[in-house]
């Protein structure tokens, strides 16, 4: 265990600020507002929670009275003739596909409430990310469009068509270009709809672009080997993966595909049984959640990425490119000397890889994986990624077209230039010269609002489909519930306005399938067709993959590099910014979704905002504070956004998420954030978020961020351990600090589990933070949301959370005012360190003890329970709890309009899952191990008259984790997955010196250094 380490969730806790104090003084986030829980009136109060207690003296036989109320009923009407495949009562399953992902649809009565992944899905094995698990609430928002719309009008769609039609054959007789713009489709059956469309059209040519698009990477590829593709990454296959700036484990490319990869080389079977993991080393300018992850990370400016990659090509290569000049900065020099040779000594089983859009930086990371060996086996040309490909230049060029009056028609198809392109305003104005303006939007978002026609298409969970995610592997979309609203899907609109023989869509799609995808899987006829109903995807045999060498001459690639490099490199009173997509609402589609809007960053822990990210010692040069007002200027554009510190920031650069600042996507995301986009420059082909950035502080009262990062304090005590793979192959139980226990005493006889004790493991080393177990609890156990300000108060209802923390050597010195300095700049390369935290179903469990209604209790397989209607508000136990882990609902957030913009509206509340009882306001909630999965799951193994078997229950975080870091299931079974990741090496209990005997058991964090890095 590295004692000298001190482990920290905030500067606030680190520094031990008044403020922080004061708020661990109390043992709640604030008082219990009295005059609330009785009238029902304000959002917070004042009385004291002794008072509260002798009010409570005479109350509790009206407290005991409203106990009775009945809630009121609403009559439902069974049904007349039960379709045959629902059963009241019974959950049924579909197979269908989110951004290729294989997915598992779980419906109730026939309404979709859960989505799981798929556990054959050749991605990400069964999970996914916080993203797709949120995407059910999408289905059935009240801010979608309820039908057809044209001139702002609702039309029925026969008129709709009647007119469109008619446009569209005017201007195939005049010659004017008609444009179909839309975000990356890899969808067979769309594609051929869009050609069919396009033969009706010949004036049509379909573009595509993305809101954060790769043409970098897809460009390079075609300069450099002849083939415009994105490849696929293995970072399973990669024994050293090095990195300039890419966030392959949040928002780059395929995040949960790329989490399972990077965690099969890192989980306990590799660490405690072979002794050995993957090293990887991070080159960033802001704190990602890759770089949080890695095992090195090292903190460089955003100028300095690309004369960094040059120096690591002259390092690998034993030449030096014209031009190169050290870094003026040490550590990073000796990293890149370092990182050189591993990747060298791992030659073809080594990765690099760019965040960076930029062509030439991206050809010159070519070049270096060529001299690795790398094409073949950790990267892969021939079976690659239809995930994106987008290419810049073409809305480019479409807006000039637009200005000089050449277009006569623009289809947008998930695609929102007028929020998301660097010049919105610009490409606004020119779309008003266009006579034919359709938008297929599911929302009349920011582009749908300058259309004259609004043909809005299905949620997925309402269409028929398939997806082309990689080469050969090929998923179906199939609707699972009928359209909620009087929508239609956008390719059927295509057929239809091309007159095409067959408009039908799902026959499309069954053509689609019998002519070309079924023979694929060895499937034909309508067997096949069922078949795939079933499994949900089809996979051809990977064509080989070959090796590519990397002949160009790179002098001039060099150049371009670094003379790009000195063009975003700040200058005296300056800084340097980079712009970045969201890990929580992505590049601003899912910015309606109230799960995502309040799940925190893993990072910054921050929920219903972005702002401004800046290194304390920067922040301290400038005169600036936490939460000052801040107004960025750069590229003709200026927003004001309130300040984060962030340790390990590099020095004199800032960061700003995109994403945030919608106009018109629901009432959930209007008005949340500023739009980053606009920082953004179309540069070399491609749209780029590295500038030079002014920045200037506002007057005005300091804003505070809806924080979670220290809601909860542990005074101190020890909950993370961590070491280093040398140490631990060396000596585990040295390394790990695991001598001699603390005595503890049992006041009473333990409790017996003659059959079932259901635990928990959780290994640290495979949780990213990614917080889609988060979203996960929320979505299985009716978890609201509580917003913004009630975040403020420390009041968010999460039944799990993912803890950060931060650390640095400081050999135990007292941080004072004369080292003040010294301080900040180690907090330039701080460590991170993630731990899921919830309800550890202790055996002496505090809260029972104090609990004066036992609506906390035990059971006989181990699980602390929680009895709704025995709760009186007490608050007791989560006094008692030294995990913090229990919630008050402050209010009945599903129902009081104060919530409305959340998660209340007409339709929401069909996505209930009706196993688990939605809480009325006063009562603790909790964890509770998706006690009703576990019932399920012994009911289902009775009815099949068979014993429970391992892998027949899992709880919701596990099933959506990607690095399968969560085991769930039961110790008594000592074959059981979770009986053996107990036994590692590695494992621990947070705070078992307390003697609580917690039910989840933790796998110390290990990371690949050498000694001088530890």
């Amino acid at each position: 265990m590295e004692s000298n380490k001190k482990y920290w969730k905030g500067l606030e806790e680190l520094n031990n600020t008044p403020e922080f104090v004061e708020s661990n003084k109390h043992e709640f986030a604030e008082s219990l507002p009295i005059e609330e829980v009785l009238s029902g009136n304000g959002l917070a109060g004042k009385t004291p929670r002794r008072d509260f207690l002798k009010t409570l003296g005479f109350g509790i036989g009206a407290v005991s009275l409203a106990a009775c109320q009945k809630v009121p009923v609403h009559k439902s009407i069974p049904y007349l003739i039960k379709p045959e495949e629902v059963t009241p009562g019974v959950a049924n399953y579909y197979v269908s596909s989110y951004k290729g992902h294989s997915l598992l649809v779980k419906t109730r009565e026939g309404r979709p409430i859960k989505i799981e992944g798929n556990p054959n899905d050749v991605l990400s094995k069964g999970g996914v990310n916080a993203q797709v698990q949120a995407s059910i609430l999408n289905l059935y928002d009240a801010t979608r469009l309820k039908g057809p719309m044209q001139d702002n009008g609702d039309v029925a769609w026969s008129q709709l068509d009647e007119y469109v039609k008619a446009e569209l054959t005017a201007l195939k007789a005049s010659g004017k270009a008609i444009y179909l713009v839309s975000s990356t489709i890899n969808s067979p059956s769309t594609l051929r709809a869009i050609a069919d469309f396009t033969a009706a059209y010949p004036a049509t040519k379909h573009i595509t672009y993305d809101a954060v698009s790769y043409t970098g990477i897809i460009q390079a590829n075609q300069n450099s080997f002849g083939k415009a593709v994105l490849p696929h990454y293995r970072f399973d296959n990669a024994d050293v993966i090095v990195s300039f700036g890419a966030d392959f484990l949040g928002s780059w490319i395929s995040q949960a595909e790329f989490m399972s990869q990077y965690a099969s080389k890192r989980t306990w079977k590799q660490v405690d049984e072979g002794k050995k993991m993957s090293r990887h080393i991070q080159f960033e300018s802001r704190m990602s959640l890759t770089g949080s992850n890695a095992d090195v990370r090292i903190p460089i400016k955003v100028s300095e990425e690309g004369p960094a990659l040059v120096n690591l090509y002259n390092a690998i290569a034993g030449t030096t490119l014209p031009g190169t000049k050290k870094l003026n900065n040490a550590i990073a020099e000796n990293a890149i000397a370092i990182a050189a040779k591993e990747l060298l000594n791992a030659k073809g089983r080594a990765l690099v890889v760019s965040g960076s859009n930029d062509v030439a930086t991206q050809v010159l990371v070519n070049a270096i994986n060529s001299l690795l060996g790398s094409y073949g086996t950790t990267i892969d040309l021939d079976n690659p990624s239809y995930q994106y490909a987008g290419n810049d230049n073409d809305i480019v060029a479409l807006m000039e077209q637009m200005k000089g009056g050449a277009v006569g028609a623009v289809l947008f198809m998930g695609a929102n230039p007028v929020y998301d392109y660097y010049q919105s305003s610009a490409f606004a104005d020119a779309l008003k010269k266009v006579r034919l303006k359709v938008s297929f939007a599911g929302h009349a978002d920011e582009t749908g609002a300058e259309c004259n026609i609004l043909a809005p298409t299905h949620n997925y969970l309402e269409s028929w489909g398939d997806e082309n995610p990689i080469e050969g592997y090929y998923t179906v979309v199939q609707p699972t519930i009928n359209p909620v609203y009087d929508t239609r899907q956008a390719e059927q609109s295509l057929l239809i306005w091309a007159n095409a023989p067959v408009k039908d869509y799902y026959t499309y799609v069954r053509n689609t399938w019998n002519t070309t995808l079924l023979a694929k899987g060895n499937l034909a006829g309508q067997g096949g067709w069922e078949a795939l109903l079933q499994s949900g995807f089809v996979k051809a045999a990977n064509k080989p993959a070959t090796t590519y060498t990397f002949s160009r001459d790179l002098n001039a690639v060099a150049q371009t590099i670094l003379a790009q490099s000195a063009k975003v490199a700040a200058d005296q009173g300056k800084l340097e910014l980079q712009v970045y997509e969201s890990n929580t609402i992505g590049d601003g589609n899912y910015a309606n979704n109230p799960w995502l809007q309040e799940l925190p960053d893993p990072v910054s822990k921050v929920t219903w905002d972005n702002f401004v990210s800046m290194a304390p010692k920067t922040a301290n040069d400038l005169k600036i504070e936490e939460g000052d007002l801040v107004n960025i200027k750069a590229n003709n554009y200026s927003a004001q956004l309130p300040v984060l510190l962030q340790p390990g920031q590099a020095q004199g650069t800032i960061s700003i998420e995109l994403g945030y600042g919608r106009t018109k996507c629901g009432k959930v995301g209007e008005g949340v954030g500023r739009n980053a986009f606009p920082y953004r420059s179309f540069v070399n082909g491609t749209f780029q978020g590295n500038l030079v950035a002014e920045i200037e502080k506002v007057g005005g009262d300091k804003v505070i961020l809806a924080q979670t990062q220290t809601h909860h304090s542990y005074e101190g005590r020890d909950v993370i351990r961590e070491t280093t793979l040398q140490e631990f192959v060396k000596n585990p139980e040295k390394a790990l600090g695991k001598g001699e226990k603390h005595k503890t005493y049992d006041l009473w006889d333990e409790y017996e589990y003659p059959q079932y004790n259901w635990v928990m493991a959780i290994d640290l080393n495979a949780c990213t933070g990614c917080g889609a177990c988060v979203v996960a609890c929320n979505v299985e156990n009716n978890i609201p949301v509580v917003g913004r300000d009630e975040v403020r108060r420390r009041r968010e209802m999460h039944w799990i959370r993912i803890d950060r923390y931060y650390s640095f050597d400081n050999k135990g010195e007292t941080v004072t005012k004369e080292k003040e300095i010294d301080k900040l700049d180690n907090l330039d390369h701080v460590s991170v360190t993630y731990q899921p935290m919830l309800c550890q179903h202790c055996d002496h469990a505090p809260c029972e003890t104090v609990c004066p209604v036992l609506a906390t209790t035990h059971s006989s397989e181990g699980l602390n329970q929680m009895t709704y209607n025995r709760c009186v508000g007490t608050r007791y136990c989560a006094n008692n709890c030294p995990y913090k882990v229990r919630r008050f609902n402050w209010f009945n957030y599903w129902n009081d309009s104060r919530f409305e913009n959340y998660l209340q509206n007409d339709y929401t509340e069909l996505v209930l899952n009706p196993d688990v009882t939605t809480r009325f306001r006063g009562v603790m909630e909790k964890c509770s191990l998706c006690v009703q999965r576990i019932q399920a799951g012994k009911l289902q193994a009775k009815l099949q008259k068979r014993p429970l078997k391992d892998g027949d229950i899992k709880v919701a975080c596990q099933q959506t984790c990607p690095t399968n870091a969560i085991v769930f299931g039961n110790v008594n079974d000592p074959n059981s997955e979770v009986a053996k990741a107990l036994k590692s090496e590695r494992t621990y209990y947070v705070l078992e010196e307390l003697n609580v005997k917690p039910g989840i058991g933790y796998q110390a964090k290990v990371r690949n250094r050498t000694a001088t890095e530890a």
